[in-house]
């Protein structure tokens, strides 16, 4: 029997309604935000929000959230929720160091994906053979790898030379590279701060500039997996796992399988989001390097609602947040206040046309407050601009709530022959 009948598209909601926003009508929101951002840099005269140096840092920043969050993409869609990931980055970040010191950057990114894999094998061991808690075992995960980092430290890196018990010896460079001729003309434009033509020039520029191969190879695996798991029966089947696996092994599916590979990669991916962050953004290992990346990676990962375009956009708001802390950081999080105002109008609008008048108070009530704090004040605190990432994933986790659909079986207990 074919595996298509597996699961069926649940594109609606009851009532006939949409559950995804259309391709158009994304594409349409995105250009309006860019306008609105474009004019808030003319009135506040924050050119860095959208110039290229700060396109190209968040891209970099966003790498590591994204390769997070198709880990827990890859785990979720087969039913096992991933809690674990920050640290199966903690492990690639430490076994990519140990290997990137001594044999070179690319050694160093094969084991920092086999040291993800080693700590979700562990997972998958915990939560598909032995059926614990998918959320306790994350955490112990989690726990496992700090302390064995920490410990493998003192041993390797403390007797190497410019290393320390909490730092690696510096890693050779991967080296970087830009489009020839068109990243120079981007940036010139950039400069000339035009009205949103060089806003689009610093973020085409941003994505074509400084870019190291590892950042290519990442931002092809979202497309990459987009096509495995939903223009694949490989796909079909994982995602079979994720929705219902008594189906699924109705069907000839080998479920353990299918959801021991889930994981195994989904640890795979966090380990290269951990050796990126040690051998790519800053060519050593440190200790507490991962900095809750793999949390929010998790966050990224619900904002998309489970889907690698979703994910791709959250990991790049979430980098972009996160660059203002490396970049003008007080200037440029005043201006996006004014932004974030304006936008809270536009949301309280859009709830009045649905008919939630409570929430459209609630919004317009904050728009204004927000209106009145850029009013009042010239820069912000710094301690806001180092918030600015965590308060951004709450935001927009809390907005993006009620739109939410996760697998039907994710985290979900499931036994070998239980639908019999």
């Amino acid at each position: 029997m074919s595996t298509a009948t597996i699961t069926k598209p649940q594109s609606k909601r009851p009532g006939g309604k949409s559950r995804r926003m259309s391709l158009p009508v994304l594409l349409l929101v995105i250009a309006g935000v860019l306008v609105l951002t474009s004019a808030v840099r003319l009135i506040t005269g924050a050119d860095g929000i959208t110039s290229t140096g700060q396109m190209s840092t968040a891209l970099r920043l966003a790498v590591p959230i994204g390769l997070a969050g198709l880990g827990g993409l890859w785990a979720e869609r087969a039913g096992v929720v991933n809690i674990g990931l920050e640290g199966m980055m903690i492990l690639g970040t430490w076994f990519g160091a140990w290997a990137g010191y001594q044999w070179g950057p690319w050694t160093g990114i094969v084991f920092g994906i086999i040291g993800g894999a080693l700590g979700a094998l562990l997972h998958a061991v915990a939560t598909v053979t032995f059926n614990v808690n998918h959320i306790v075992s994350g955490v112990a995960i989690n726990i496992l790898a700090l302390g064995t980092t920490r410990y493998l430290s003192k041993f390797t890196f403390e007797n190497a030379p410019q290393g320390s018990s909490k730092q690696s010896p510096p890693i050779e460079s991967l080296g970087t590279f830009d489009i020839p001729g068109l990243s120079s003309a981007l940036a010139t434009l950039n400069g000339k701060h035009w009205f949103l033509v060089s806003d689009l020039a610093g973020l085409v520029g941003g994505l074509i500039t400084d870019l190291s191969p590892l950042t290519v190879i990442a931002v092809a695996l979202v497309p990459i997996s987009w096509y495995v798991l939903w223009r694949t029966a490989f796909g079909l089947r994982l995602r079979s796992c994720g929705e219902n696996p008594v189906a699924a092994e109705s069907l000839g599916v080998n479920v353990y399988k299918y959801k021991y590979i889930a994981v195994i990669i989904s640890g795979g991916f966090a380990g290269l989001g951990g050796a990126f962050l040690s051998i790519v953004a800053s060519n050593v290992y440190l200790d507490g390097q991962t900095a809750g990346r793999g949390y929010i990676g998790l966050a990224a990962m619900i904002f998309g609602n489970w889907m690698p375009g979703g994910l791709a956009l959250g990991a790049g708001l979430f980098g972009y947040t996160d660059s203002l802390n490396l970049r003008g950081g007080t200037t440029n999080v005043h201006a996006l206040i004014l932004l974030l105002a304006i936008l809270l109008v536009f949301g309280a609008a859009y709830l009045v046309w649905k008919k939630k008048y409570t929430p459209a108070v609630i919004t317009l009530v904050t728009s204004v407050l927000m209106f009145v704090w850029y009013a009042t004040t010239n820069d912000v605190p710094k301690q806001v601009v180092t918030a600015t990432p965590y308060v951004v994933t709450l935001l927009v986790l809390s907005l993006s709530a009620q739109s939410l659909r996760m697998p039907k079986a994710d985290g979900m207990p499931y036994r070998r022959g239980q639908g019999k």
